[in-house]
């Protein structure tokens, strides 16, 4: 599998202003994104998720380091770059009074698409969202999810090779994030290499090959979902054990020993004779790996993504 994203020792500081010293937003970032793989970029408020979507699409320039996307490089080759890449930020930059196959078709024209492919396109990214019966709505008029999934559409128009979406699903009601998130995964499928910022770590664990996770500028941990667990497992296991007692009420108790096979055992004596209803190792949950290493609580981020703190 090839590197569609190899970033090298990428640093962004933003100079500092009459009050306040200079701010190292991102601090000597280095990684790389497999060819088709949806790559989850985490970490709290503050810590650069945004800055570093910024520099890789081109819209501010590093301070020092570069990357590579697609094998050309951000600053000598950024104009071919972003005739390949697809863009959805954190709040949707499509025009307003324009309908939703007008802002597909616009979005075409800025991308080169031959005037041939552009109704086709339009349909088939139309239907594929879900959104044939707005064709002819502006987009203030559509509800916050149909905007969202109409601003991604927007940016596989041209068919890029690489998608950023930063926070995509924010803000969306339960049924809108389902299927966003669907059509996230239908990416991969399709080849697609995704790169992906989420506050939500279950939507993370769920859609993405890979997450690094990103504090105060550095990165701090990359692995796969199950990689990272292992980072924090401990040197005991834990087992839940679900049983139905003599008066046929569900009890639910948690056994823990220093390796799986005494812990299972040590459980199956605990409930002998007894009408066992489930068995399970448990693992560490992708929350846990965040809060260990950033040393915020979950909520805490949710809490600050709310509040519209800077990323």
């Amino acid at each position: 599998m090839s590197e569609i994203i190899q970033v090298t020792q990428l640093t962004k500081i933003y100079a500092p202003q009459r009050d306040t010293a200079a701010i190292r937003a991102v601090d000597a970032l280095d990684f790389s994104v497999q060819g088709g793989e949806i790559f989850g970029f985490l970490g709290p408020n503050g810590a650069g998720k945004t800055t570093t979507i910024r520099m890789l699409t081109g819209l501010i320039r590093p301070t020092a380091g570069t990357a590579r996307i697609l094998g050309m490089d951000i600053d000598r080759e950024l104009s071919r770059i972003k005739k390949l890449i697809g863009v959805v930020p954190d709040k949707s930059n499509l025009y307003e009074e324009l309908t939703a196959y007008e802002n597909l078709v616009f979005d075409m024209q800025l991308y080169g698409v031959p005037r041939i492919e552009w109704a086709k396109r339009a349909e088939k990214l139309l239907e594929r969202f879900g959104l044939q019966n707005k064709r002819n709505t502006p987009f203030a008029k559509l509800s916050h999810g149909m905007k969202r999934a109409l601003t991604i559409s927007a940016a596989l128009a041209h068919d890029p090779k690489v998608i950023f979406l930063d926070e995509p699903t924010t803000g969306l009601d339960v049924m809108s994030a389902r299927r966003l998130r669907k059509m996230i995964a239908e990416l991969r499928n399709e080849g697609v290499t995704t790169f992906l910022t989420t506050h939500y770590l279950e939507e993370a664990e769920r859609l993405c090959d890979r997450i690094g996770i990103i504090v105060k500028g550095r990165l701090v941990a990359l692995d796969s979902v199950e990689g990272l667990k292992k980072h924090i497992q401990s040197d005991s296991t834990q087992v839940e054990i679900t049983w139905q007692d003599a008066e046929n009420q569900v009890v639910t108790d948690r056994v823990e020993a220093v390796s799986a096979e005494e812990a299972i055992q040590k459980a199956l004596k605990t409930v002998q004779g007894k009408n066992i209803i489930s068995l399970n190792t448990l693992q560490p949950s992708l929350e846990e790996v965040f809060v260990k290493l950033t040393g915020l609580d979950a909520d805490v981020m949710l809490a600050e993504k709310g509040n519209g703190k800077g990323k």
